[in-house]
């Protein structure tokens, strides 16, 4: 199921349903189906002062080889279900990038 990534003006914005208090982070799969469908990303932080906010983050810029600030929460903040924003990559290369991790853990 491909992972529903959009470009925009700003980079490329994506769902992600965020699982906190896992016992290691990584990319857990996909969730829904479809335009609902989002990436599934287990953070072994807790929900706690910020501490999953900067978990996803550093996580993704390592995942999708950009830096830090090029990773913002562009939606959902409070929600489990979030839409990041990625400056500096297209929708194809974040595509592309999910589904080469997808393959070497799976």
């Amino acid at each position: 199921m491909p992972l529903p990534v959009t470009d925009s003006r700003d980079g490329a914005r994506f769902p992600v349903r965020v699982v906190p208090r896992a016992s290691r982070t990584a990319v857990a799969g996909m969730v829904g189906e479809g335009d609902h469908a989002a990436l599934k990303i287990a953070l072994h932080a807790p929900p706690v002062e910020g501490r999953a906010h900067a978990a996803l983050i550093e996580f993704l810029a390592d995942l999708l080889s950009v830096r830090r600030a090029d990773v913002a929460i562009a939606g959902g903040e409070h929600s489990r279900t979030r839409t990041l924003l990625v400056r500096g990559r297209s929708a194809a290369e974040i595509r592309k990038s999910v589904t080469a991790t997808q393959e070497d853990e799976g």
